[in-house]
């Protein structure tokens, strides 16, 4: 099918060429970064940062990255496969997260997720810009999610070629009570009295899992990426409940797209090794009844001993994961 834009190239990334000045990133190493400004929303100022390594070979291929929830971009072993596959790799610190997140803000606070649309859209017209004509673009948790609704809402879009979820958040993993009447009037709430808050709810262990400071092997800033958030807003448990009941309701994609996830989900109050082997944030079952309902050239595959993030697991389970998305994109975008 013959993709057709929405999105025009706006006049100030044409006419205003320091606005497409790149300074060195925090991660060194050749990545770079780019701050978008926005409108001021119901917080103040708002932007949101664009960061890029580009393939030492020429290519006109590349991702965009979103991250989850409580989360930035820090993978630089991930942007680094992608390199080695001739792909040019972009990943958006969403607006208030990691290096987008400003003093008067709070963390994660949005009340619809198509809030992101303006730093989404931008990003990729700057990709589009930069001589890429193949993109495929992949979220994580949150950022499956978003991506997944983002590319339902913009078909026949020629700015991006697929979509790759690494365990996307289409459902809350609660109980089924708590879902189905909890949830629910929480969201409504929500929507009526957005800043009020409620507990963050999730557990350290996860993040115990991952950071070299404790039993992981990765090193982020605790700052961006807390082990435990205190608290959210009920607009963002609003936005994030609209945005998966889309997802939930026969959804279509008109682009490849693939879903990966962990073959089980792990719990439990104290730490033990088990939450180096398996999904100690969301239901994997969840996420597999709901891609399955995604229309369109949707493939799934499901990664043994995969943490949550999958590209985080430990060093044989990623390298099945990288296997994994480098097959299914040789398939579809050779």
């Amino acid at each position: 099918m013959k993709h057709t834009t929405r999105f025009m190239v706006p006049e100030f990334l044409v006419d205003n060429k320091t606005r497409l000045n790149y300074t060195p990133d925090v991660l060194g190493d050749g990545f770079e970064q780019l701050v978008l400004h926005f409108e001021d929303d119901y917080e103040g100022r708002v932007v949101a940062t664009l960061v890029r390594k580009k393939s030492e070979a020429p290519t006109t291929k590349a991702i965009l990255y979103i991250h989850g929830f409580n989360d930035y971009f820090f993978q630089r072993e991930m942007a680094n496969r992608f390199n080695q596959q001739n792909y040019n790799f972009y990943a958006l610190d969403l607006r208030k997260y990691g290096r987008s997140y400003l003093n008067h803000q709070k963390l994660n606070n949005v009340r619809s997720i198509e809030e992101y649309d303006a730093e989404i859209n931008e990003a990729l017209q700057i990709i589009q810009l930069e001589k890429n004509t193949e993109v495929i673009l992949m979220g994580h948790s949150t950022g499956g999610l978003i991506v997944t609704n983002y590319a339902g809402r913009h078909l026949n879009s020629h700015l991006f070629n697929g979509v790759l979820c690494n365990s996307p958040f289409y459902e809350f993993n609660y109980s089924f009570i708590s879902r189905k009447i909890g949830l629910p009037i929480l969201s409504y709430l929500g929507k009526h009295n957005p800043n009020l808050e409620i507990p963050g709810g999730l557990s350290p262990l996860y993040g115990y899992s991952i950071h070299q400071d404790k039993y992981g092997e990765w090193d982020y800033s605790l700052t961006w990426k807390p082990h435990k958030i205190a608290s959210v807003n009920l607009g963002f448990i609003h936005a994030i409940h609209q945005a998966q009941k889309n997802v939930q309701h026969q959804l279509s994609i008109d682009v490849p797209m693939l879903v990966l996830y962990s073959d089980k989900s792990v719990g439990g109050k104290n730490w033990s090794e088990q939450f180096m082997e398996g999904d100690s944030v969301l239901n994997v079952s969840h996420i597999e009844k709901y891609a399955h309902q995604i229309k369109g050239k949707i493939t799934l595959n499901q990664i043994e001993n995969g943490m949550h993030d999958l590209v985080l697991s430990q060093k044989p389970v990623r390298e099945t994961v990288y296997n994994k998305i480098f097959e299914w994109m040789d398939h579809h975008f050779k």
